[in-house]
């Protein structure tokens, strides 16, 4: 498993250094925009692209088109497969070209669909459509570039697929800093950034492409054996990848119709979120994927269900101490990272709120990206695929029986009741995917994991313990300047880190329980 830490630590560290500059450019956009009208209007035009980039490019597209390529490298000749690299490029390239196309024409009932409560506010719903304009092709561009990932993936080439996400942040922050100010709306400056990022994303990973003789010379391959095949994994794990874009999706529709704000408190606390799960998480499945589709060809079921074990011991190793320190210091860490400007106490604590319920989920939300893998690998994308509905249902009725009660006893934030809904779906379409593995025998008996998860949750209640007694008032937060805030975040987190490794490692866990 040393292998499969180096390339987890190599893909986490590229992907870190993408969501602190991730981080940097919400900062950016948040001291420039703030939790305004405009600022949603941006977060909905840039949402539906990122929708489909996760459905399409990160999400059924890779996860079909990963095993078809490892199968192709370990049992066919390499002209065999650079025909299907071809083939699929050509394919996959005059597919998006056309949804692009349509994406582009057709905005305004885009936004009328995934942001209705926009309707009543016409100068709002047509800045969200003209900026779709302008961020819709990104889906083509970053498909392509998710191809070309998902090659230098299947190669060990881990490092360039994590680093390019970095080029998008860096052209977000740069077009809200620097070309903002020359433009009558400020905020299409972002929208610019986005598709700007897509042809550098792109550009970026051919050099890599080429050196590694992958670069495709695409052709048009609808009837290719390989294409079909990927095309039948595609249909069930499009749905299955839907799943969780659909959710995040009926949470912004719902949120249009809440008070102003509502759509970007959501937005910040999701991005807070989104750092764990993709520095450990993602980067965890992400080389776990081609790993158990090899095991799965060449090295037989102990090495599958001894990978797929590891996985998952390490990732609650990592997200259950993340849940305690975002839970109890969210409001901290957003008013360190986002309350200067034009970003208020209040959108701190909103945004707090909803982090919290959000972050209540995490553990669940990296479950499922590496029990997934358990059957993506196999090729089997049905099974996630008709949980992941069952959790949709699930999610879209407690959001609605959710929002609903907190509108009607006039709680103070209704938009928690969306993050508290897509956490208990988180959990729910986790359980299902495990008792399906263990009925297939993938995945080992409850007692494997058991002490190991007891040890560490005791770790992080009296780590949880420790941040609780340190923690200061909260109006301290708006009373410190930036570097204030940040000295005192540190001394929350680094002697909590240290004091909950202190603990595991008094409990018995070693270097070994890791790397095997």
């Amino acid at each position: 498993m040393s292998a499969l830490i180096k390339s987890t630590a190599s893909v986490g560290s590229m992907t870190l250094l993408s969501r602190l500059l991730g981080l940097a450019r919400d900062i950016v956009i948040a001291r420039f925009f703030s939790a305004s009208d405009a600022a949603d209007a941006f977060f909905v035009a840039f949402k539906i692209p990122n929708f489909l980039r996760r459905l399409f490019a990160e999400g059924a597209f890779s996860l079909a088109f990963v095993p078809v390529l490892t199968e192709y490298r370990n049992n066919y000749t390499a002209a065999q497969t650079r025909d299907l690299i071809d083939r699929v490029a050509g394919t996959l390239g005059f597919i998006l070209l056309l949804l692009s196309l349509f994406g582009v024409v057709a905005s305004p009932l885009l936004i009328s669909v995934f942001a209705a409560g926009f309707l009543d506010q016409p100068a709002k719903f047509d800045l969200t459509a003209d900026m779709l304009r302008i961020t819709f092709p990104y889906i083509l561009l970053i498909s392509m570039t998710a191809m070309a990932g998902g090659m230098l993936n299947t190669w060990k080439r881990f490092a360039v697929p994590a680093f390019t996400p970095v080029l998008l942040n860096l052209s977000m922050i740069g077009c809200a800093m620097y070309l903002s100010p020359h433009l009558e709306l400020p905020i299409t400056a972002l929208a610019w950034g986005v598709l700007i990022a897509g042809v550098v994303q792109l550009l970026f990973q051919l050099p890599f492409l080429y050196r590694e003789g992958l670069l495709p010379r695409p052709k048009w391959g609808w009837r290719h054996e390989g294409v079909q095949k990927i095309i039948r994994l595609m249909i069930p794990a499009l749905f299955g990848s839907s799943v969780a874009q659909i959710n995040l999706l009926f949470d912004t529709f719902i949120a249009s119709f809440l008070v102003t704000g509502s759509v970007s408190w959501l937005y910040y606390s999701d991005r807070l979120l989104e750092f764990p799960l993709g520095v450990f998480g993602i980067a965890l499945a992400t080389v776990v994927l081609p790993n158990l589709s090899e095991a799965h060809y060449k090295k037989g079921a102990t090495h599958f269900n001894e990978t797929l074990r590891w996985a998952i011991q390490l990732s609650l190793l990592i997200a259950v101490p993340a849940t305690f320190g975002l839970f109890l210091l969210a409001q901290p860490i957003l008013a360190t990272l986002f309350q200067y400007g034009a970003f208020s106490a209040n959108d701190s604590m909103m945004a707090a709120y909803s982090l919290m319920a959000y972050s209540a989920g995490l553990p669940a939300f990296i479950l499922i990206k590496i029990l997934a893998s358990g059957f993506y690998a196999r090729q089997d994308t049905r099974t996630p695929v008709r949980i992941g509905v069952q959790a949709m249902v699930f999610n879209m009725l407690l959001n609605v029986v959710f929002v609903v009660w907190m509108v009607q006893s006039e709680f103070i934030a209704p938009h928690v009741g969306l993050a508290l809904a897509t956490t208990a779906s988180a959990y729910f379409n986790a359980y299902r995917l495990a008792r399906e593995l263990r009925r297939d025998a993938i995945l080992g008996p409850v007692e494997t994991f058991s002490l190991p998860l007891l040890k560490i949750l005791g770790a992080c209640i009296a780590m949880g313990l420790l941040i609780y007694f340190m923690l200061p008032n909260v109006s301290v937060w708006s009373e410190l300047r930036w570097f204030g805030r940040l000295r005192e975040l540190a001394i929350l987190i680094l002697p909590a880190m240290l004091f909950y490794g202190a603990l595991l490692w008094i409990m018995g866990f070693r270097r070994q329980h890791i790397v095997a």
